[in-house]
Protein backbone atom coordinates (compact mmCIF):
# COMPACT_ATOMS: atom_id res chain seq x y z
CA UNK A 1 0.00 0.00 0.00
CA UNK A 2 1.38 3.36 -1.01
CA UNK A 3 0.71 6.60 0.84
CA UNK A 4 0.46 10.13 -0.51
CA UNK A 5 3.83 10.83 1.07
CA UNK A 6 5.27 7.89 -0.88
CA UNK A 7 3.95 9.40 -4.11
CA UNK A 8 5.54 12.76 -3.36
CA UNK A 9 8.81 11.07 -2.40
CA UNK A 10 8.86 8.92 -5.55
CA UNK A 11 8.10 11.70 -8.04
CA UNK A 12 8.23 15.02 -6.18
CA UNK A 13 8.31 17.42 -9.11
CA UNK A 14 5.48 15.78 -11.03
CA UNK A 15 3.34 15.27 -7.92
CA UNK A 16 3.78 18.94 -6.99
CA UNK A 17 2.66 19.95 -10.48
CA UNK A 18 -0.24 17.46 -10.44
CA UNK A 19 -1.37 18.74 -7.03
CA UNK A 20 -1.06 22.38 -8.08
CA UNK A 21 -3.12 21.71 -11.21
CA UNK A 22 -5.67 19.81 -9.12
CA UNK A 23 -6.07 22.67 -6.65
CA UNK A 24 -6.32 25.30 -9.38
CA UNK A 25 -8.91 23.35 -11.33
CA UNK A 26 -10.93 22.47 -8.20
CA UNK A 27 -11.19 26.16 -7.32
CA UNK A 28 -12.36 27.21 -10.79
CA UNK A 29 -16.07 26.46 -10.24
CA UNK A 30 -18.44 26.64 -7.29
CA UNK A 31 -17.31 24.37 -4.43
CA UNK A 32 -20.65 22.56 -4.07
CA UNK A 33 -20.60 21.55 -7.73
CA UNK A 34 -16.99 20.38 -7.54
CA UNK A 35 -17.83 18.26 -4.48
CA UNK A 36 -20.71 16.55 -6.26
CA UNK A 37 -18.52 15.80 -9.28
CA UNK A 38 -15.68 14.47 -7.12
CA UNK A 39 -17.96 12.17 -5.16
CA UNK A 40 -19.94 10.91 -8.17
CA UNK A 41 -16.86 10.08 -10.27
CA UNK A 42 -15.32 8.38 -7.24
CA UNK A 43 -18.48 6.30 -6.74
CA UNK A 44 -18.38 5.15 -10.35
CA UNK A 45 -14.68 4.30 -10.09
CA UNK A 46 -15.09 2.50 -6.76
CA UNK A 47 -12.53 4.72 -5.05
CA UNK A 48 -13.25 4.41 -1.31
CA UNK A 49 -10.44 6.81 -0.49
CA UNK A 50 -11.85 9.63 -2.62
CA UNK A 51 -15.50 8.99 -1.69
CA UNK A 52 -14.56 9.18 1.98
CA UNK A 53 -12.37 12.25 1.59
CA UNK A 54 -14.67 14.25 -0.69
CA UNK A 55 -17.82 13.43 1.26
CA UNK A 56 -16.11 14.71 4.43
CA UNK A 57 -14.94 17.82 2.59
CA UNK A 58 -18.44 18.40 1.17
CA UNK A 59 -19.94 18.18 4.66
CA UNK A 60 -17.35 20.64 5.96
CA UNK A 61 -18.35 23.04 3.16
CA UNK A 62 -22.03 22.81 4.16
CA UNK A 63 -23.30 20.09 1.82
CA UNK A 64 -26.28 18.22 3.26
CA UNK A 65 -26.25 14.56 4.19
CA UNK A 66 -29.30 14.04 1.98
CA UNK A 67 -27.55 15.30 -1.17
CA UNK A 68 -24.42 13.27 -0.41
CA UNK A 69 -26.40 10.07 0.25
CA UNK A 70 -28.63 10.47 -2.80
CA UNK A 71 -25.83 11.23 -5.22
CA UNK A 72 -25.69 7.72 -6.66
CA UNK A 73 -29.40 8.12 -7.53
CA UNK A 74 -29.26 11.77 -8.61
CA UNK A 75 -31.59 11.26 -11.58
CA UNK A 76 -34.44 10.25 -9.27
CA UNK A 77 -33.69 12.65 -6.42
CA UNK A 78 -35.37 16.09 -6.57
CA UNK A 79 -32.68 17.88 -4.55
CA UNK A 80 -30.28 18.75 -7.39
CA UNK A 81 -30.50 21.78 -9.66
CA UNK A 82 -30.61 21.53 -13.44
CA UNK A 83 -27.04 22.83 -13.56
CA UNK A 84 -25.90 20.13 -11.12
CA UNK A 85 -27.76 17.48 -13.11
CA UNK A 86 -26.01 18.60 -16.29
CA UNK A 87 -22.64 18.42 -14.50
CA UNK A 88 -23.41 14.97 -13.10
CA UNK A 89 -24.53 13.65 -16.49
CA UNK A 90 -21.30 15.00 -18.03
CA UNK A 91 -19.28 13.44 -15.20
CA UNK A 92 -20.88 10.06 -15.79
CA UNK A 93 -20.51 10.27 -19.58
CA UNK A 94 -16.80 11.08 -19.40
CA UNK A 95 -16.05 8.69 -16.53
CA UNK A 96 -17.79 5.87 -18.38
CA UNK A 97 -16.59 6.89 -21.82
CA UNK A 98 -15.57 3.37 -22.81
CA UNK A 99 -18.91 1.86 -21.78
CA UNK A 100 -21.28 3.83 -23.99
CA UNK A 101 -21.44 6.86 -26.18
CA UNK A 102 -23.78 8.96 -24.09
CA UNK A 103 -21.58 12.02 -24.08
CA UNK A 104 -23.38 13.73 -26.99
CA UNK A 105 -26.68 13.87 -25.10
CA UNK A 106 -24.87 14.89 -21.91
CA UNK A 107 -23.01 17.61 -23.81
CA UNK A 108 -26.31 19.12 -24.94
CA UNK A 109 -27.42 19.49 -21.33
CA UNK A 110 -24.00 20.82 -20.41
CA UNK A 111 -24.18 23.51 -23.09
CA UNK A 112 -27.57 24.63 -21.79
CA UNK A 113 -26.27 25.31 -18.28
CA UNK A 114 -22.56 26.14 -18.62
CA UNK A 115 -20.59 28.71 -20.56
CA UNK A 116 -17.89 27.43 -22.87
CA UNK A 117 -15.25 28.36 -20.29
CA UNK A 118 -17.16 26.55 -17.55
CA UNK A 119 -17.50 23.47 -19.78
CA UNK A 120 -13.73 23.33 -20.13
CA UNK A 121 -13.22 23.84 -16.39
CA UNK A 122 -15.72 21.11 -15.54
CA UNK A 123 -14.16 18.72 -18.05
CA UNK A 124 -10.72 19.35 -16.56
CA UNK A 125 -12.15 18.71 -13.08
CA UNK A 126 -13.64 15.41 -14.21
CA UNK A 127 -10.26 14.43 -15.65
CA UNK A 128 -8.49 15.39 -12.42
CA UNK A 129 -10.78 13.39 -10.15
CA UNK A 130 -10.64 10.39 -12.48
CA UNK A 131 -6.84 10.64 -12.34
CA UNK A 132 -6.82 10.78 -8.55
CA UNK A 133 -9.21 7.81 -8.44
CA UNK A 134 -6.84 5.79 -10.57
CA UNK A 135 -3.86 6.74 -8.43
CA UNK A 136 -5.68 5.90 -5.18
CA UNK A 137 -7.23 2.65 -6.40
CA UNK A 138 -4.11 1.61 -8.28
CA UNK A 139 -1.85 2.03 -5.28
CA UNK A 140 -4.39 0.91 -2.68
CA UNK A 141 -4.40 4.29 -0.92
CA UNK A 142 -6.77 5.12 1.91
CA UNK A 143 -6.21 8.28 3.90
CA UNK A 144 -8.18 9.67 6.78
CA UNK A 145 -9.76 12.93 5.52
CA UNK A 146 -7.86 14.95 8.15
CA UNK A 147 -4.58 13.41 6.96
CA UNK A 148 -5.58 14.10 3.35
CA UNK A 149 -6.23 17.77 4.14
CA UNK A 150 -2.85 17.96 5.82
CA UNK A 151 -1.18 16.36 2.78
CA UNK A 152 -3.08 18.69 0.43
CA UNK A 153 -2.02 21.72 2.47
CA UNK A 154 1.59 20.55 2.36
CA UNK A 155 1.30 19.99 -1.39
CA UNK A 156 -0.15 23.47 -1.86
CA UNK A 157 2.71 25.01 0.12
CA UNK A 158 5.25 22.98 -1.86
CA UNK A 159 3.62 23.96 -5.16
CA UNK A 160 3.74 27.63 -4.18
CA UNK A 161 7.44 27.39 -3.31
Amino acid sequence: MMTANDLFAAAPDLMKKWSAASLAIASSLEPSLISLVEIRASQINGCANCINMHAADARAKGETEQRIYLLSAWREAPCYTDRERAALAWTEALTRLSEAHTHERAREALQAHFTTEEQVKLTLMINIINGWNRIAVGFGMFLDPADARSTAASAARAAAA
